[in-house]
């Protein structure tokens, strides 16, 4: 079983999160409710985990069809439940930008084996009611290295 410990490293709300192999990242709150923007936010790392799980499953499934990827992009936008506690996402849209000599459809196919069938934050995030919509751009090799942030 996975293990995950949390320590208070910043002010009130600035949180280190360490898996059982090292691996951290710092969470804090919204400066307009005490925090100091330490870190992301913790729905926010929902949305990271959401990009990480699909972008291994799209990358790796390419690769099984022998699918040159030379770059790989994601956008993940999500809205959230207004005047509701606790407040979870009802809206996620996300852009899979693809770069390299990569065949459109097995592109689009990937995307859809990974958000509906493989990627288990996909599916965890739609069973607690988050309408998931995504979109697929394939770019040439030639376009890599844009920076979405």
């Amino acid at each position: 079983m996975p293990k995950i410990e949390l320590a208070r490293v910043s002010g009130d709300f600035g949180f280190v999160a360490t898996d059982e192999n090292g691996h951290s990242i710092q969470m804090d709150s919204s400066p307009e409710s005490g925090g100091q923007d330490f870190g992301v936010r913790p729905m926010q790392v929902l949305l990271m985990g959401l990009a990480g799980c699909s972008a291994i499953d799209v990358i790796a499934i390419l690769k099984k069809q022998r699918q040159e990827v030379k770059d790989y992009k994601m956008v993940v936008n999500g809205e959230r439940e207004k005047g509701k506690e606790p407040s979870l996402w009802q809206n996620i849209d996300v852009e899979f930008h693809l770069y390299g000599d990569i065949d459109e459809d097995k592109a689009a196919k990937a995307v859809e084996l990974s958000m509906g069938k493989y990627c288990s934050v996909s599916a965890t995030l739609e069973k607690a009611g988050a309408n998931i919509k995504w979109k697929v751009f394939v770019h040439a090799a030639e376009n890599e290295g844009v920076d979405f942030i």
